[in-house]
């Protein structure tokens, strides 16, 4: 190693600037394969040659050749930790959804038969997804999707990755001197909430008027929040899409059970009656509102207080109420978001159906795109990745639609479409891991580097950034 001498001493030597103490640096890092002198970060032998070390950033192209023992130990230490996140994360999901199902109590031998059948399924389920899962971020490649299932399709998670890859590759485009005006509208202060607006259109539209368009597992998410029963949303639909009634005995029935006695009128111009009974418009928003909030506490609970506890276990010991405080901050600040977006979507079509005095497919278009403005309530960190998950689903459950009225034929060579997309945005995301590193927000990099097991060059610690 270097004496203390820091910068001074590393220069005296004929070492490049991003060589030097405070940085990490050593001896063995300025000395290649062959003895030849040359800093193994910026690949230089002349300080005089650069200014910068911006090459840095060139991270795999950059590093010292490994040998073969120490490669293979690398990949091998990478799948571990890829398959312990996806295992990890796939587990748990599993273990909270059975979890759920032991839970529930049957009155009947038959049912609890029946239910203790079905636990064992789903246990058995469980461990396989939990597996597969692991062996899919394990590997991380583009057909690696096909571990967790040959026939299982996951065109939303290879949707999602695009739109990724899409931000990333966006930019890209921002920081180069070819594309950087073409690409300027990109950098709207408000992009993440108009995306938001337009996805929540197609996804609301399609939970009112289409939901087999939507993923089963988001569809129970939707019919959850959404705090409607089926057959009031199928009453919507009928309206909405000029259809006779067929099911208003059915609605006045769950009215009745819930203590609400209503007949509803088969001529009506507006499904107000149908949505919220007797009660007025604000007040159902308000009521509506209220206990939203409690369905969303329990969503929101676990996403910021476990990685609290897994990330911040050390700092929890050193400042306990100042981590757990931020968590349940969030919690709090996440779950007003979901309540007020579930409760406005309400709110905004009532007031367009009340306004025009009509119900149709473009009113519900109309009325479900404001509700995306609820996303500004959340943190400016969380926005643009909440919009990109909920675009992802927008576009997949669109393209559904198309393809259900004609528009968009059915791929019959591509059984797999979701395998081929995925495997276009690992590459670009891989792509710009290794050349492009400064796009990157710095918990994923950070993330993508423990995995790897890449540590970040000597020129990206803060005291070589400020020189």
């Amino acid at each position: 190693m270097l004496p203390a001498a820091g910068d001074a001493a590393a220069s005296s030597v004929g070492f490049c600037s991003c060589f030097s103490v405070e940085n990490g640096g050593s001896y063995d890092d300025y000395i290649d394969g062959s003895g030849n002198r040359g800093c193994m970060h910026c690949k230089r032998s002349d300080p005089s040659s650069s200014s910068s070390c911006y090459s840095c950033s060139s991270l795999w192209l950059d590093l010292a050749p490994f040998k073969d023992s120490e490669k293979l130990q690398r990949v091998i230490t990478a799948s571990a930790k890829g398959f312990s996140i996806g295992a990890g994360l796939k587990g748990g999901l599993a273990l909270f959804s059975i979890l759920t199902r032991l839970r529930r109590r049957q009155s009947s031998a038959f049912s609890r038969k029946i239910e203790d059948f079905s636990n064992k399924e789903a246990i058995t389920m469980a461990i396989k997804e939990t597996i597969r899962y692991g062996l899919f971020l394990g590997t991380f490649a583009g057909p690696s999707m096909l571990l967790t299932g040959p026939n299982t399709q996951h065109t939303s998670l290879a949707i999602y990755i695009l739109m990724r890859a899409a931000v990333l590759a966006s930019r890209c485009g921002i920081n180069s001197k070819r594309f950087g005006r073409i690409c300027k509208p990109l950098t709207w202060k408000h992009g993440d909430l108009f995306l938001m607006c337009l996805s929540s259109s197609q996804i609301l539209s399609a939970y009112l008027l289409k939901q087999e368009s939507l993923p089963p597992s988001y569809k129970s998410f939707l019919n959850k929040h959404g705090g409607k029963d089926a057959v009031i949303l199928q009453g919507m639909k009928e309206m909405a899409s000029g259809l006779p009634f067929s099911n208003l005995e059915a609605i006045e029935k769950f009215y009745k059970t819930t203590g609400v006695d209503i007949k509803l009128d088969p001529e009506m111009k507006v499904p107000c009656s149908i949505v919220h009974g007797n009660q007025g418009c604000l007040t159902h928003v308000v009521s509506f509102f209220i206990q939203a909030y409690k369905r969303a506490l329990p969503v929101y609970l676990p996403v910021y207080l476990i990685p609290a506890l897994i990330v911040h276990r050390k700092g929890l010991l050193e400042r306990p109420y100042t981590i757990l405080g931020k968590g349940l901050l969030g919690t709090a600040r996440s779950s007003l978001f979901l309540s007020v977006y579930c409760s406005s979507a309400w709110m905004w079509t009532c007031f367009l159906f009340r306004i025009f005095e009509k119900c149709n497919i473009p009113m519900v278009a109309m009325g479900t795109f404001p509700t995306g403005l609820s996303l500004a309530i959340e943190k400016k960190s969380r926005r643009m990745e909440i919009s990109l998950y909920c675009l992802a689903r927008a576009i997949e459950s669109f393209c559904a639609c198309l393809t259900d009225i004609g528009y968009l034929p059915q791929s019959k060579n591509v059984k797999r479409a979701d395998v081929v997309i995925f495997s276009l945005s690992t590459a670009i995301i891989m792509h710009c891991y290794a050349q492009e590193r400064e796009v990157f927000r710095s918990k994923y990099l950070n993330v993508l580097d423990w995995v790897f097991g890449v540590p970040p060059p000597p020129c990206e610690t803060p005291r070589c950034k400020s020189s």
